[in-house]
């Protein structure tokens, strides 16, 4: 019985999660929205789904905007 509540609890704050994650990225390109929920700390996997991509984009994006922000670092220093 429980597990059931869980359950149905866990799935709706699934919903609930991604309706607040598709409100943040509205007008945004893919790349931008997934460096933006990546940045709110969703894992690749729910980003994927959000964004509609694989969970290997996703990895690919965040890792080249982690690059690309570490040489406007090392370029202001």
């Amino acid at each position: 019985m429980e597990e059931t509540i869980l359950a149905s609890i866990d799935k709706k704050l699934d919903a609930v999660l991604r309706l607040l994650a598709s409100k943040s990225i509205e007008g945004k390109n893919k790349t931008e929205a997934i460096i933006t929920l990546g940045a709110l700390g969703l894992d690749a996997n729910l980003i994927s789904k959000i964004v509609d991509t694989t969970p290997g984009t996703v990895y690919a994006r965040l890792a080249e905007a982690k690059k690309k922000g570490k040489k406007r670092v090392e370029s202001n220093e």
